[in-house]
């Protein structure tokens, strides 16, 4: 029946522990089975749901600037991020801040074993559905859409000075998406973001190869990047606001 089940949890009796070691999850007394749906539970499914669709989210988002990309230049068979800017963006730039919504948390452990209603929400399975993937989707086009979009539009003389544009903006609109996604903020969290922002700043003087220092220390650079960033990212930050007052999730009532 343990096996059978989608989930088997085992209980260390006097009997043995052949029901234990057949399950999933073991206990030692019946009583901690409450805090293992109604906490952990809770955890590693909100938690799970939230890191998966934000993986999909990094890697759509920069396919999304690449076919914009090839669409607006006739589609040549040219590459808009290369060599290191691709596998800095997929480690060292973005990599801890998303893995850092790991230790996100709704509601504090005292509320989630007060109100075991809040366990009924997750049986819907809202925060992982069809509905949630084909939102991120959506919000996946709009943000490569424009940042290529704008990034070609405000052109340069030079292709690397578009790259840095659309690269630096991609890599900020990267870390406030975390920002945006995090309930309760966690110290590592913080350093995550921050010291992935200052990796990124510190590899710009190391790559000249696809960064023009002069460039980058230009105010056209800075108010390019701005531009940029704000166009993909503001408008998500005023949408969870808005729902936030007019639309708020049972969880947000009580914490």
């Amino acid at each position: 029946m343990i096996q059978a089940a989608d989930v088997g949890v085992g209980l260390v009796g006097k009997e043995g522990k052949q029901a234990s070691l057949a399950a999933d999850f073991s206990i030692l007394q019946f009583s901690f089975l409450g805090r293992l749906l109604l906490w952990h539970g809770r955890n590693s499914y909100k938690r799970s749901a939230k890191l998966a669709q934000f993986v999909i989210h990094r890697g759509l988002i920069i396919s999304i600037m690449q076919v914009v990309f090839s669409a607006l230049f006739y589609f040549a068979p040219i590459a808009l991020f290369q060599g290191m800017l691709l596998v800095g963006y997929t480690t060292v730039y973005t990599m801890a801040p998303v893995f850092s919504l790991v230790l996100d948390r709704d509601v504090s452990e005292d509320i989630a074993l007060l109100y075991p209603e809040l366990y009924a929400e997750l049986t819907k399975g809202r925060s992982l559905s069809y509905k949630t993937f084909f939102t991120w989707l959506l919000i996946s086009i709009y943000q490569g859409g424009a940042l290529m979009l704008i990034a070609a539009w405000l052109f340069d003389t030079e292709f690397i000075h578009v790259v840095s544009i659309a690269f630096t903006g991609l890599v900020l609109n990267e870390l406030l998406m975390v920002a945006l996604e995090i309930r309760t903020w966690h110290r590592w969290m913080a350093w995550s973001i921050l010291g992935s922002l200052a990796v990124y700043v510190a590899s710009i003087w190391v790559l000249p190869a696809y960064f023009d220092p002069a460039f980058i220390l230009s105010t056209a650079f800075v108010w390019k990047t701005v531009v940029i960033t704000a166009v993909s990212s503001v408008p998500l930050y005023i949408i969870k606001f808005l729902r936030r007052i007019y639309a708020p999730p049972a969880y947000a009532k009580l914490a």
